[in-house]
């Protein structure tokens, strides 16, 4: 079985670096995402693009990398580990994609609670340093 091609095209953006345009190329325009300490959804390609552009580079870094995976057609759920300031952090991106093979939706979970607080202080960080 080969890799849905939306899959594949996420795998080689975070092994490539993080490049932001290549990042905004696989969002579909209504793309929606889910953060883990965000309550309400982030809708549209503008919003979805910042976050997951801050996340790649706040989780992205050399302790990066995803353990395991579970494809199902259009979606993927993606289980990564990292660390940030010594803090192991475990979670799991499920992502779906359109027809077009673009990200349409994607959702982050993490565990555990103090890996989601420090997860939440570095994205806020790298988010106000986006705005500015």
């Amino acid at each position: 079985m080969s890799a849905h091609p939306g899959l594949a095209a996420w795998h080689s953006y975070m092994a490539g670096g993080g490049d932001p345009q290549a990042l905004r190329d696989l969002l579909a325009g209504d793309a929606v995402f889910h953060s883990p300490v965000v309550h309400t959804p982030q809708e549209g390609r503008d919003k979805v693009f910042a976050y997951l552009h801050a996340a790649s580079h706040v989780l992205g870094g050399d302790d990066f990398r995803y353990l395991r995976e579970i494809v199902d057609g259009d979606q993927a759920m993606l289980e990564f580990q990292s660390e940030l300031d010594g803090i192991q952090i475990n979670g799991v991106d499920i992502i779906r994609w359109n027809d077009e093979g673009k990200i349409e939706d994607f959702k982050v979970m993490v565990r555990p609670l103090k890996a989601i607080n420090k997860v939440c202080e570095k994205m806020a960080a790298m988010l106000a340093a986006q705005a500015s």
